[in-house]
């Protein structure tokens, strides 16, 4: 039997601050961005380093998959937005000769606005060299149960950060990528998946109703409503209703990258330090035994499920 190939798929980083305005004109679609836009966005890099590890990361990831899966399967790394694009990652699964093919974007809710961009950056590669290999895209896995056990998991070692023994102490926000509102007028599944995610970790934590709530962060600028409540209107709403110390933990992500690392850990505890509320936001799943389990039986279950 060949192996089976497994593309994971991610969003892509600059490099270096010199990359920071080419990454963000392939974000734009190959529009230029302005130069208050550029100098914006290379200073929150400049904030946490320079650079992410989002690449690195994913490559660790795909290790750790690969040793799951065994001999039977080659896991590949492709990036959206950055090198090594996508494109390039299936001219190399092609060049290899795979005949299947299982494509993965690392994050576990699906819509059509985000994910779907994934998918068609695979088909274009593959129209462009004329694969005819074939392949499965995995649309979501948000209720994957090792993924739930992961973010268990880690919010449980945050609890003990608060040195706390009961979740009535503290407040959790869940949070994920906001994308524009308009996704809902076509019914989009983003936001219920994201709800039951939400749910299925409550539930397993024992977390009654009222003492957590989801919000949306990382909203883009692009001049039309994007889905709300944001993270910093949350926060100010946990302090107004007496909250001490919160626990803020992005299901929406799966490394650390920007998102994390600056909206997160620089903007979300500058206003929790300002509202007097004590912050821990929970580790990113990154290439933790449990997260890379989560991917590993993702990629068993559609492989079992397409024969």
């Amino acid at each position: 039997m060949k192996q089976v190939a497994v593309l994971l798929m991610a969003y892509g980083t600059p490099n270096s601050l010199d990359d920071v305005e080419a990454y963000y004109a392939d974000i734009r679609g190959g529009r230029k961005p302005s130069p208050e836009l550029v100098h914006e966005l290379k200073a929150r890099y400049e904030r946490i380093g320079g650079k992410t590890l989002l690449l690195e990361i994913t490559r660790a990831q795909a290790n750790g998959v690969q040793n799951a899966l065994g001999d039977d399967y080659r896991v590949y790394v492709g990036m959206k937005h950055w090198r090594p694009y996508i494109a390039q990652t299936v001219e190399e699964i092609a060049r290899r000769g795979h005949t299947r093919v299982i494509a993965l974007a690392l994050a576990p809710h699906y819509s059509r606005f985000s994910i779907d961009g994934y998918a068609q950056r695979v088909r274009a590669a593959m129209d462009n060299i004329g694969a005819t290999f074939d392949v499965t895209f995995v649309q979501s896995w948000n209720d994957e149960p090792l993924y739930i056990a992961s973010l268990v998991e880690r919010m449980d070692q945050t609890r003990a950060k608060f040195e706390v023994n009961d979740w009535a102490d503290v407040h959790v926000i869940f949070s994920a990528h906001s994308l524009p509102e308009r996704i809902l007028q076509g019914g989009d599944p983003y936001p219920q998946e994201l709800r039951e995610t939400c749910e299925l970790v409550a539930a397993q934590l024992g977390l009654q109703e009222n003492e957590w709530r989801f919000a949306y962060q990382s909203a883009g600028r692009t001049g039309e409503k994007w889905l709300g409540p944001d993270i910093l209107d949350a926060l100010d709403m946990a302090a107004h209703q007496g909250h001490k110390r919160v626990m803020i933990a992005p299901i929406g992500f799966v490394a650390d990258h920007l998102e994390i690392l600056y909206d997160i850990d620089v903007e979300c505890a500058e206003r929790a330090r300002a509202l007097g509320i004590e912050m821990q936001r929970i580790p990113s799943a990154n290439a933790s035994p449990t997260f890379v389990a989560a991917l590993e039986a993702v990629v068993r279950t559609h492989v079992r499920q397409d024969g």
